[in-house]
């Protein structure tokens, strides 16, 4: 069992918390203090998510007719150009590693703070000026490239793409030195007792994402450096008339943003772990499969990439180790998903808020993840390769995975960050939104896609349009449920009642701290023994007989 030894000191609850031992604007601008840090990234990010989500609403609303609405065709290619980019380069990728894995990493390996926070203040502030970049490129002559920059058109449209990519680079920077810190925080701040095998799975899953980012950002910086370059000096790199190749960036591209998929997923595979065992208050199932199937995502993400070039020529021999390969990182994806159901059987499940954006995650991910079966396969796919049926699929990972489990994490870990509890009647209800909203807005896109309406379009056939109209209802849905959660989240900050140390009976270290901890984490170093998920009282009472 994990404990922390605390001070001797009587009054050790006296200590203030992270959020009121400095006080003043200045002393959150320089702190290198991780937990001070995680909160400023984390209302960066959800500041960027609520940009993102309403350019999306903006988007569904133009699809509800098949004519022209509100925007032109060329602002529609614009609003869903920078959808993507700042959901994906702003939000997705840094909003769990960034954000819960700033805060939280230390804390569950008993270390008083990250091995170099200096650097991780600077990793905020290059995103900060990445974002910057992003902002200028949005309010100067916008960008219609799609968020994926592909060339011949991100080499010939006369938007801000130079100072649009220049953001991507500069956050990828941010990315790397993010990761960096994780992994060295992990290799040699770990507190005494706490070896490999004893490590919680979210921060398995951190160290995972990080030596990813470590790896396969440079290679997208690269990319988007090409790209400026052969904007601004005319070199022929990706121009087939100057001796380029087109195919080469995406080739280049998809090297770093298949990996980048999993930096997105792999940190709310963590926060699942994490919810499903302590929420069901059962020992984890299969510890050692889930820990190491991370690592292996991180090594197979990046063998994957030409399925995202399945129509483009590539050689026969290529799809077909690409289709097998793809095929292949189902299989530690599974093992987590199995593990998480066999967990929660015969446990004694608490359906709380977090607990139940748990189980939403379990169906909604499931499905992304089987519906990229059918993708993978080469005959398949060339029906269905830039059709709505990749956007739901995408859509199930990224928001269904990747956005389902970060907002259960924010609700399982919110009592620890805040100090404070929220409604959970006001939580079950949110999650019910999102949960239908999501499901109306993107099930509907799967039939739209196998239909064989394309992705991207502005307008489309009469056919079409019911579905569309149903998926844009759906989207209304999705968007009042987040905006739920963030009033209710809000609200308890300043009515909410005060959260004990560990209001879910967890094991980990972090639960061993006050609620919210102090700046230096722990009064004593902690010493672990044991796993971090032994719940032994209640392991014979409800999960021993089939555990």
């Amino acid at each position: 069992m994990s404990t922390a030894v605390q001070s001797q000191d009587p009054h050790p609850a006296v200590e203030p918390s992270y959020l009121v031992s400095k006080r003043g604007l200045m002393s959150w601008l320089v702190t290198v203090d991780h937990k001070r840090l995680g909160m400023m990234y984390l209302a960066s990010v959800m500041f960027f998510f609520l940009i993102a989500g309403i350019l999306a609403i903006a988007l569904r609303t133009e699809l509800f007719t098949p004519d022209q609405d509100f925007m032109s065709a060329q602002t529609y290619n614009q609003v869903f150009t920078l959808h993507g980019a700042i959901m994906v380069f702003l939000f997705i990728i840094p909003s769990v590693p960034a954000a819960l894995g700033n805060f939280f990493l230390p804390l569950m390996l008993g270390a008083k703070d990250v091995a170099f926070p200096r650097l991780n203040l600077l990793s905020f502030y290059v995103y900060s000026v990445a974002a910057v970049f992003l902002i200028v490129a949005i309010l100067t002559s916008g960008l219609d490239t799609g968020w994926t920059f592909y060339t011949p058109y991100s080499t010939s449209t006369g938007t801000a793409v130079i100072t649009a990519t220049a953001g991507v680079f500069i956050a990828g920077f941010s990315s790397i030195l993010t990761g960096l810190n994780f992994v060295v925080t992990v290799h040699k701040m770990r507190a005494p007792g706490m070896n490999w095998n004893r490590m919680p799975l979210f921060v398995w899953a951190i160290y995972s994402t990080a030596v990813i980012q470590v790896l396969a950002t440079p290679v997208l910086a690269i990319t988007l450096l090409l790209l400026i370059i052969e904007r601004s000096l005319g070199i022929g790199i990706f121009d087939p008339a100057m001796g380029g190749d087109p195919v080469l960036f995406q080739h280049f591209f998809w090297f770093y943003s298949h990996p980048a998929v999993y930096i997105m997923i792999l940190p709310g595979f963590g926060i699942i772990s994490e919810i499903i065992t302590v929420h069901s208050r059962k020992h984890i199932f299969g510890y050692k499969a889930i820990a190491l199937s991370s690592v292996a995502i991180a090594v197979i993400s990046f063998v994957v990439w030409g399925h995202h070039l399945f129509v483009s020529g590539q050689s026969e021999l290529a799809g077909v180790l690409f289709s097998f390969l793809t095929f292949a990182v189902g299989v530690p994806t599974a093992i987590k998903v199995f593990s998480w159901v066999a967990t929660l059987y015969g446990g004694s499940i608490q359906y709380n808020t977090a607990c139940w954006y748990g189980m939403a995650f379990l169906w909604t991910f499931t499905v992304g993840g089987l519906t990229g079966l059918p993708l993978s396969t080469l005959a398949i796919d060339v029906h269905l390769h830039d059709t709505y049926f990749v956007v739901a699929h995408f859509h199930y990972v990224m928001v269904g995975g990747t956005v389902v489990a970060f907002i259960g994490g924010l609700h399982h870990w919110w009592p620890k960050m805040t100090g404070r509890m929220f409604n959970e009647t006001a939580g079950k209800i949110g999650c019910l939104l999102v949960f239908i909203g999501f499901n109306v807005t993107f099930m509907t896109q799967f039939f739209l896609g196998h239909q064989g309406m394309p992705r991207r379009y502005y307008a489309y056939l009469p056919e079409y349009q019911v579905m569309h109209q149903v998926s844009t209802i759906g989207s209304y849905i999705l968007a009042l449920g987040l905006l739920w959660t963030l009033i209710y989240l809000l609200h308890s900050l300043w009515k909410g009642e005060k959260a004990p140390s560990n209001p879910w009976g967890a094991v980990t270290l972090e639960w061993q701290t006050q609620s919210p901890p102090i700046e230096h984490n722990f009064h004593e170093t902690p010493h672990v023994h044991g796993s971090p998920y032994d719940f032994p009282e209640i392991d014979k009472s409800a999960g021993a007989l089939h555990h």
